[in-house]
């Protein structure tokens, strides 16, 4: 449960990463990263027909596809923390009383995963001047934060739960001293 909500609380972060500090140069890469991957699904070949005991009911995504997303997506948490994303998104698409949203929770989870991946890379480009100085916005910001949120979010980045990299983790983590 603390873990969805810390995965909810880093995508929304990710999401709402200010413009002032989003490089231009950086955000018409992910522009252009996100017609590249929108192509290619466009053009991909249609999958072969899954056995209908291999996908979600009402959908056509087996389980091995959103396992695979969320390892390629949150490639900052570890092998447990990815399994119980899984474990937790699966036994919600597994439950009767949500047969009529499951492709909707597919779709809308996909998408979140895919922001998050394109947070984390572009996080990750970064020149170390870049994270740095984003290291020290963040510690501006800081301040006008409630004292219980900025103890949540330094709870977030000691446990890893951002889709930051560990150096700008780090940065991030000093801020608070």
């Amino acid at each position: 449960m603390v873990l969805g909500r810390s995965l909810l609380f880093a995508a929304l972060l990710a999401c709402a990463l200010p413009a002032r500090a989003a490089d231009p140069i950086l955000m018409f890469l992910l522009g252009v990263a996100q017609e590249m991957a929108a192509s290619a699904i466009a053009h991909a070949p249609p999958p072969a027909a899954p056995e209908p005991g291999d996908v979600y009911p009402g959908t056509t995504v087996p389980p091995a596809v959103l396992k695979r997303l969320i390892d390629d997506s949150f490639l900052y948490l570890s092998q447990t923390q990815r399994g119980e994303i899984f474990a937790a998104l699966h036994a919600e698409l597994m439950k009767p009383a949500n047969s009529a949203l499951r492709a909707s929770i597919i779709e809308y989870f996909a998408h979140r995963a895919l922001l998050v991946r394109a947070a984390h890379l572009r996080l990750a480009g970064l020149s170390a001047g870049e994270k740095q100085r984003l290291a020290d916005e963040f510690r501006d910001a800081l301040k006008s934060i409630p004292h219980d949120e900025a103890e949540k979010l330094r709870t977030a980045l000691e446990r890893g739960l951002l889709p930051v990299p560990s150096d700008l983790n780090r940065l991030l983590l000093a801020a608070f001293d």
